[in-house]
């Protein structure tokens, strides 16, 4: 009989959608043809095929260790009680932080461009800031009612951008392609593939759903990669439309907006304002999904010992101080760094946080079961794109860009070890995510054939529910 709740595939690649499709391509996709000219496609193209070594490895550990944590228990699980554990899940906390600030720059200078307000920096400073104190305060109010809206306004996107793609091919130019090259050849492609990394970020959420399926090990895999597949191929078709329909210098000169005016390219006046609306629900709801997460990411490594115990505690309703820290740590963020710069230190931070749960992965493989050349591989790959991205940000001249996430990185590190020292807490998994992982167990046992029983066989040992002390 299936459990109450069940979530099956299609469902669950919905989620996957969800949370990768929006935000991160309204505001990345201008910046990144910079470096990757007419090959912008190649390079949405690259930057999934390296996210797909990632989602092997959730895939395993999501179907093995089901949690609402995700890579933040991820992580305790494939490093233990330790430093690198905690410093990993504070710069992963800090990680998001930097993914809002992008969502509300792109919001920014989207509104900006629809008001007529594009040189307007402080202008463009207060509507990032507003934006996320609004979204702190529909937090603090009616999370839950708000997070039941973003299907249906991820739903809206996806009808919006496949509209778009469809109009844009009938006014295509496939010329562009030859006219004009642009970019830095295939290290630009590269350096492109890396900074587009955090428009796939999402998949995830996905794993969160494993405890509500009847068969996590053999569904879960088939919702992320049929999740990522759809994502791939939409990006893809987007950037060769965009570039069909729009000069590199165009996009070049667009590029904190360029959907919305590649929307008047195609349908005029009525398409700008369309993807210009488009644009900012997608942001929008990127900054309110990505600033509740991590409002939830704050209040789990908390219960695990990672961070103060009062960012368990809540505020007013549904707010934990996590939300009030994450909320004024993005507006910081907003008002110090361009959308360029925090669109390379999102993706530069996402790039350590899946290589390192690859990296803890190869540890409890045997576990999940997961192949240990395809955990290297995502481990080669990750760091090999953060080490172009790096390599382009410290030679493009924006120094602020990665200093400030490397002195985050250290600095996580730092708090880990001092928190640890002054309080002398513990990491632990939760009592939700051994709960959850204990019921996928029971339920694999439950559905599993039977077999004939053998006189004089010793019965067969099962895997611990609890991890290897490592650490």
């Amino acid at each position: 009989m299936a459990r109450s709740g069940q979530i099956g595939v299609p469902a669950a690649t919905a989620i996957g959608v969800g949370g990768m499709m929006g935000a991160g391509l309204y505001t990345l996709v201008g910046l990144a043809a910079g470096t990757a000219g007419v090959w912008i496609w190649v390079s949405f193209l690259v930057g999934g095929l390296v996210s797909l070594f990632s989602v092997y490895s959730y895939a395993k550990l999501g179907a093995r260790f089901p949690s609402r944590g995700g890579a933040a228990e991820f992580l305790i699980r494939c490093f233990g009680d330790g430093i690198v554990a905690g410093g990993l899940n504070v710069f992963q906390f800090l990680g998001w932080i930097i993914a809002m600030a992008l969502y509300a720059s792109g919001f920014a200078g989207y509104m900006q461009h629809l008001t007529g307000l594009d040189d307007n920096e402080l202008a463009g400073k207060a509507i990032g800031v507003g934006l996320v104190l609004f979204l702190m305060g529909v937090n603090f109010i009616g999370a839950k009612t708000v997070g039941r809206t973003e299907m249906l306004v991820i739903g809206v996107e996806l009808i919006i951008i496949v509209g778009f793609v469809v109009f844009a091919s009938m006014k295509a130019q496939p010329s562009n392609f030859t006219d004009q090259v642009g970019g830095d050849g295939v290290l630009g492609i590269l350096i492109a593939a890396g900074m587009l990394y955090v428009t796939y970020e999402g998949f995830g959420v996905v794993t969160n759903s494993a405890g509500n399926m009847a068969d996590p090990k053999k569904q879960l895999p088939r919702a992320m990669y049929s999740s990522l597949a759809i994502v791939i191929a939409v990006y893809v078709a987007v950037a060769v439309v965009l570039v069909m329909v729009m000069s590199l210098k165009q996009i070049d000169a667009d590029a904190g907006h360029v959907l919305s005016d590649a929307g008047r390219a195609v349908l005029g006046q009525t398409g700008f304002i369309i993807i210009s609306a488009a644009a900012l629900l997608a942001t929008a709801s990127g900054v309110n999904a990505t600033l509740y997460g991590n409002a939830n990411l704050a209040f789990t490594v908390a219960k695990s010992g990672e961070m103060p115990a009062d960012f368990a505690r809540g505020v007013w309703r549904s707010g934990t101080w996590g939300l009030v820290a994450a909320g004024v740590l993005t507006c910081l963020f907003v008002v110090f760094f361009p959308l360029s710069a925090v669109g390379q230190m999102a993706s530069l931070a996402f790039l350590i946080v899946y290589g390192s749960v690859s990296l803890g992965h190869i540890k409890v493989r045997r576990q999940t079961g997961a192949k240990a050349y395809l955990l290297i591989a995502s481990v080669v790959l990750n760091a090999a794109l953060f080490g172009l991205l790096l390599y382009y940000s410290i030679t493009s001249g924006e120094a602020s860009t990665w200093i400030t996430l490397l002195a985050v990185l250290v600095l996580s590190f730092v708090f880990e070890y001092v928190y640890r020292r002054i309080t002398g807490r513990k990491l632990r998994i939760s009592s939700e995510s051994l709960a959850a992982e204990a019921t996928v167990a029971q339920g694999q046992s439950t559905t599993a054939p039977k077999q004939p029983a053998v006189a004089a066989s010793p019965p067969p040992t099962t895997p611990p529910t609890t991890p290897p002390a490592t650490g």
